[in-house]
């Protein structure tokens, strides 16, 4: 009898023992089903060694039981068979962001809330739980209590490639397994009885998250969880332009983006191109070819601004008859009610200019606005000529050259002769020349010589090279360039004499026009080819330009009775046929300061692209001007208000 009860309790001490291959609980019972993988590493029972280094109780909590093992008086070492536990089923795999990307996200590790909790107390980090980053679901029966079912539901464990050691989310889920055992068993040995499963289930206010490279991450994938304590701290720096050149001091701009997303954002707000980062490091701005895809005036950059390659045009001649007082408003010559839109260069020829030519100038840049600025004006004598273009295109243009020819040379003041004005736009070559013709009905003769002379004197290009030099001619400037106009008074008359002019224009507009042509020396001269070869005209289809009577609609009422005629005249010429598109051809007769109407024209000139080895202007304008005329048109908006309000005033009350 004494015998037989030390081989039982040998054998129920023996029972206790861990196998190889699972973990026996008290009274010889196999705890099934706690690993989720077999392949890994076994867990330690609960209170054993391994489980944390630490030693439990003598009484592990009881935990439902499967059936019991046979109780033998043999050595239970040789009697026990080897068990291998069922991993459980297969679950279907969390759905993640789609913005994360998969190797990294098998790579990273996640440090939880829980952890960095852990980690400011100074235990271990390793003993956090997945609870606050995957939502859990209900735990199944026959589960260990401890172990929820978003454990369960994490993916087949992969290695992650490259890394040598234990990296693998299976080594990652035993050592949570076993820390969230400890923690139960220390709990259940505090209170002296049966765990408390609601302190390890019951939800805890989260602390702030780290704000780590793997929480940046995840939280912009989460689109910055609202449950955190610090999701007002988020939101503000979600505020903030990374490369910004705001100070703190000053509010954010209204382009604020997310920094967390610096490489997917794109400002909606501007109308501007987006310039790539690695255009600004790579482009070549001082050479290039015609199929470079870095170049400054290349294809690519003249698509940004002219979707249709061709650029409008406005171009305006007028003789001022050297009068002082100036129109108070030139907007009915620059910006015409025909055209809905402004014009991207304008070109602007006067004769018997004023005897103040900046005040002429400033006029022009007041009227234009801020949008345009000057980039070249120059003179000759009376003759002048200002170039505005729109500020944005002013990087495209080349050095702006020109040159003058005197066709009276006995004259000290120099009213008769020509100004030109050239420059090159992307790839193409401007010309515009504005002329002052010999005067008088019959003096046809020496208008033709003063178009000799200025096509033989005009010395341009100088720097700028010609774009096509094998279709120049050295004795003539207009064949040296893509695109020509030339305009001004040229001074031809009709012929027949005033009276049978005055019967036409008695006849409908239409028709008394088609009917003056035909009187028109410049036609007749241009039908014969002695004058202008090459040169177009728009159709007219506007009263005679000269010669009108000082502030009136009537034409000469003087002694001298001078013929009505159109001697203010815009031509073109181009070097490929269908560049130039006229689309408006008119006079200005609101314009009555002078005995001439100013002719104006509305053109689509085509544009093609350029090379970067041509000498550029470099964004040069006259800035003095262009702060003149801002001025100036605030000036005018601050008196027009002041003028209605006192027109709406009175001596017993006043209206706003």
């Amino acid at each position: 009898m004494p015998s037989k009860l030390v081989s039982l309790g040998h054998s129920e001490t023996a029972s206790q023992q861990p196998t190889a291959q699972g973990c026996l609980c008290p009274e010889g019972s196999m705890l099934k089903g706690l690993l989720p993988n077999s392949d890994e590493e076994p867990v330690p029972c609960l209170g054993s060694p391994a489980a944390g280094g630490r030693q439990g109780p003598e009484r592990s909590p009881e935990l439902p039981l499967d059936t019991p093992e046979q109780v033998s008086n043999e050595d239970p070492r040789a009697q026990a068979r080897p068990f291998t536990p069922k991993p459980p089923p297969p679950r279907p795999r969390l759905e993640r962001a789609l913005s994360l990307d998969e190797k990294g996200w098998r790579k990273r590790r996640f440090r939880t809330s829980r952890e960095d909790l852990t980690v400011r107390n100074g235990a271990s980090p390793s003993g956090g739980s997945l609870q606050d980053e995957v939502p859990g679901t209900p735990a199944r029966s026959g589960s260990p209590p401890c172990l929820s079912a978003s454990l369960q539901e994490i993916p087949t464990a992969r290695r992650a490639p490259g890394s040598g050691g234990p990296s693998s989310w299976g080594n990652c889920l035993s050592g949570m397994i076993s820390t969230s055992l400890d923690l139960l068993h220390r709990e259940g040995a505090s209170a002296g009885s049966t765990p408390r499963l609601a302190s390890l289930l019951s939800p805890r206010p989260l602390p702030a998250m780290a704000r780590n490279m793997a929480s940046e991450g995840l939280r912009t994938a989460n689109k910055v969880d609202p449950d955190h304590a610090d999701y007002k701290l988020r939101l503000q720096a979600r505020l903030f332009r990374a490369h910004s050149s705001l100070g703190p001091g000053r509010p954010p701009s209204p382009l604020a983006y997310d920094d967390c997303s610096l490489h997917s954002s794109r400002s909606t707000f501007s109308l501007l191109a987006p310039i790539r980062a690695k255009d600004v490091r790579s482009r070549s701005y001082l050479e290039g070819s015609l199929l470079a895809t870095g170049a400054l005036m290349g294809a690519d950059e003249l698509a940004r601004y002219f979707p249709d390659r061709s650029v409008a045009l406005f171009v305006a001649t007028w003789n001022m008859q050297g009068q002082k007082e100036l129109p108070p408003n030139l907007d009915e010559l620059l910006l015409p009610a025909e055209a809905d839109l402004a014009q991207d260069l304008y070109v602007v020829g006067v004769q018997e200019g004023c005897s103040d030519r900046r005040e002429w100038e400033a006029r022009l840049q007041e009227t234009l606005g801020p949008h345009y600025v000057m980039l070249y004006s120059a003179a000759h004598g009376a003759l002048y000529m200002a170039v505005l273009i729109r500020r944005d295109l002013i990087w495209f243009c080349s050095e702006v050259e020109s040159s003058t020819v005197t066709t009276r040379i006995v004259s000290q003041i120099k009213t008769k002769g020509a100004l030109g004005v050239s420059f090159t736009f992307f790839g193409t070559s401007l010309l515009f020349i504005t002329s002052h013709f010999t005067s008088g009905d019959g003096k046809v003769g020496e208008r033709l010589v003063d178009y000799s002379k200025t096509v033989q004197g005009l010395a341009l290009p100088k720097n700028v090279p010609d774009t096509s030099p094998y279709r120049s001619d050295a004795a003539d400037v207009t064949t040296r360039f893509d695109e020509v106009f030339w305009f001004g008074d040229f001074n031809f008359r009709l012929s027949g004499g005033r009276a049978a002019v005055e019967a036409i224009l008695k006849q409908d507009l239409s028709s008394s026009v088609q009917a003056l042509l035909q009187h028109d020396q410049l036609t007749r001269e241009m039908q014969r080819g002695s004058i202008f070869k090459g040169f177009q005209e728009p159709d007219i289809h506007f009263l005679p330009s000269y010669k009108f009577d000082v502030g009136k609609d009537s034409y000469d009422t003087t002694s001298k009775q001078r013929t009505p005629s159109y001697t203010d005249r815009i031509l073109y010429r181009s070097r490929h046929q269908g560049d130039i598109c006229p689309v408006k051809y008119s006079s200005c007769p609101g314009v009555r300061t002078s005995d001439h109407r100013p002719v104006y024209g509305l053109f689509r000139v085509k544009v093609r692209p350029g090379r970067d080895n041509i000498p550029l202007a470099a964004g040069k304008f006259d800035r003095d001007l262009y702060l003149l005329g801002i001025k100036r048109r605030i000036s005018r908006e601050i008196q027009r208000q002041q003028a209605l309000k006192s027109q709406h005033a009175s001596a017993i009350c006043t209206v706003s």
